[in-house]
């Protein structure tokens, strides 16, 4: 029997915002820079990780309200994340890599689940890193490279046993902390202009 509770089950909808939040921003602001197609490979990406992202925490909640154990609400996770996180990252790579003038382009390989997820959010992250660090904002740089480091230890736990409450909850802090840093992060390029960069 899973170990659910209400307030876990809302509290999962926090990093769920707070990713929405951040990667709404920070589209709002750099959309100059991106083409139709980055832009759209982006936000669609960015959007299959907040629906999916959202269905989970809604799958805690119904469960833990005791209205029904939709297992298909939690399988859909982590291929929905997977693919989103990729897409977002192909989108903002070629975006990032082409603006300015630079004319080198990534080129990302087809792996499994992990691996698309891994290269996707390091792609995305990579990419945001390296806007900051052309901005000269180390402060969203360093949220940036941390966020990224506790999304792989968010990756670490989801392979651990879900149906412990203390696990559910030291995963919620990991992501929490992991995407209020991509929050802050935009919310820095945000104020230091990227929207005119």
């Amino acid at each position: 029997m899973k170990e659910f509770t209400i307030s876990m089950a809302l509290v999962d909808y926090i990093p769920v915002i707070l990713f929405l939040l951040g990667t709404n921003l920070f589209a709002k602001d750099f959309k100059h820079a991106m083409s139709k197609l980055t832009y759209c490979l982006f936000r669609i990406g960015t959007l299959m990780v907040f629906i999916a992202g959202a269905i989970k925490a809604t799958y805690k909640l119904t469960y833990a309200l005791g209205l029904g154990d939709f297992i298909w609400m939690s399988n859909q996770f982590f291929s929905n994340q997977a693919f989103g996180f990729l897409l977002a990252g192909i989108g903002l790579t070629i975006a990032a890599v082409k603006y300015k003038k630079n004319r080198a382009y990534a080129l990302i390989p087809t792996m499994g689940l992990v691996g698309i997820m891994i290269i996707g959010l390091g792609a995305m992250d990579a990419s945001l890193a390296y806007i900051s660090s052309k901005m000269k904002k180390p402060s969203a740089l360093i949220c940036f490279i941390v966020s990224f480091f506790l999304s792989l230890a968010m990756g670490y736990l989801s392979t651990k046993n879900f149906d412990s409450a203390a696990m559910n909850w030291i995963a919620q802090f990991v992501n929490i902390c992991g995407q209020l840093l991509l929050f802050v992060g935009c919310k820095i390029l945000h104020k230091a202009g990227l929207k005119d960069y």
